[in-house]
């Protein structure tokens, strides 16, 4: 037998030997190969305790930083687009907003609506037309402005009726018809629709609006 074979036998041989008998013996007193092996296992179990009683939180808290700095490169690199872009954006803005302002200036306010009802009343006479029915219903509140349905029936000819409905879409307020209905009577047409007029809200119907449901705020419209 050689010597590497010799050391591999004694020495296996020597490491199980020093496990014999350590019941009987103070841990002190206990050859070094078993000593090692037992402060290896208590250096593990503290490690083990601690990660579970303190170094899980912190790991969570990591994981969260983590996910939150990728969120923040993500907005980062969004902010970086839009700041490429910021001319455009801001010759968009600028149009939106003029858009909008031209749709307000087309909006009266409550003084102003009954002359609007009235604009709608001298298309007709103007036109030469016979007013049968005009009739405003219940005012409608809306979010951000106010509408007002009107019950109109008219009668003449053809071309003074279209002319009618060419005038109401050429005023400078909003204004929309729908239900239309026309019939013959004799030599004369009778036109019947309902005209939506638009308004502001004043500053006690927005507080309405805040007070109560949208869907339950309604008020009783008055004749021009």
């Amino acid at each position: 037998m050689n010597g590497l074979q010799a050391f591999s036998v004694r020495y296996p041989e020597a490491w199980v030997g020093q496990f014999s008998g350590l019941r009987e013996r103070h841990p002190g007193l206990w050859p070094r190969l078993p000593q090692l092996l037992l402060l290896l296992t208590f250096i593990l179990a503290v490690v083990a305790a601690g990660a579970w009683l303190c170094w899980i939180g912190q790991w969570e808290e990591l994981e969260l930083g983590a996910a939150q700095e990728e969120k923040l490169r993500i907005a980062f690199r969004e902010k970086v687009i839009q700041s490429k872009n910021l001319e455009l954006l801001r010759a968009q803005k600028a149009r939106v907003t003029q858009q909008v302002a031209t749709l307000e200036r087309q909006l009266p306010n409550r003084s102003e609506m009954d002359a609007m009802l009235h604009e709608i009343n001298q298309a007709g006479i103007g036109r030469g037309l016979q007013f049968e029915l005009f009739k405003p219903g219940q005012l409608q509140l809306g979010e951000h402005y106010a509408e007002l349905p009107i019950d109109i029936r008219l009668s003449g000819d053809y071309h003074a009726l279209a002319g009618f409905v060419s005038d109401l879409a050429n005023l400078p307020r909003i204004v929309t018809m729908d239900h239309i209905t026309i019939t013959r009577q004799k030599e004369r047409l009778s036109f019947q629709a309902i005209v939506h007029t638009y308004r502001y809200l004043d500053v006690a119907e927005n507080q309405q609006l805040v007070d109560k449901p949208a869907d339950a705020v309604t008020q009783k419209g008055r004749k021009p």
